[in-house]
């Protein structure tokens, strides 16, 4: 039986986040997670079937985490206009502060099977919520247009985010990520309304 839970089982998950940035998932083995982790190989196989597994549970535990910590920021927003803006500073600057993070995300699970595909699709959807849930705020609070399609119009959103954090990772520069949430907000909240 796999566990899923307990200390080893989160060191496992960042010794993984460490070893795909730096050698690329295709590329890493499982004795590279089990080295970066200090644990024995076999110890790895007691929490995960596999390195799919591996990026599976990485990305639904990053995933989890970062939009429950999202929804509590968006509790203390007044309006749609303010969770936009907080939606986008908190995507940019969780990722801008942990790059080896940015770039299995934004690489890493870009170049994956079916298989991986569907493990992730479910977490992803939450934010994807989120994101609606924010734009139909904003329409019925009549900040944004009556008549957007809020899935294309959170397709947009997130997709504008995702862009700017996937150039931020393939350009290799040094420049802060978090300084781009006024600029990305300014045009997606006048494009909504």
């Amino acid at each position: 039986m796999v566990k899923r839970t307990g200390e080893k089982h989160q060191v496992i998950l960042e010794a993984a986040v460490k070893t795909f940035a730096r050698t690329g998932y295709h590329r890493t083995r499982i004795a590279d997670i089990a080295r970066e982790a200090n644990v024995a190989d076999g110890t790895v196989y007691i929490y995960f079937k596999n390195k799919e597994d591996i990026l599976i549970s990485l990305f639904q535990n990053m995933m989890h985490r970062f939009v429950e910590e999202l929804k509590k920021e968006l509790t203390q927003c007044r309006d749609a206009n303010e969770k936009l803006e907080r939606v986008i500073a908190y995507h940019l600057t969780t990722l801008g502060n942990n790059p080896e993070q940015a770039k299995v995300t934004q690489i890493e699970l870009r170049q994956i099977d079916q298989t991986i595909n569907e493990g992730i699709s479910r977490p992803l959807k939450q934010y994807f919520r989120l994101i609606e849930e924010v734009i139909n705020e904003g329409i019925t609070q009549g900040l944004y247009r009556q008549d957007l399609n809020v899935r294309t119009a959170r397709k947009v959103v997130f997709g504008a985010i995702d862009e700017v954090v996937t150039c931020w990772v393939m350009s290799g520069k040094p420049y802060s990520l978090a300084e781009l949430k006024s600029s990305v907000y300014d045009m997606l909240v006048k494009g909504l309304q």
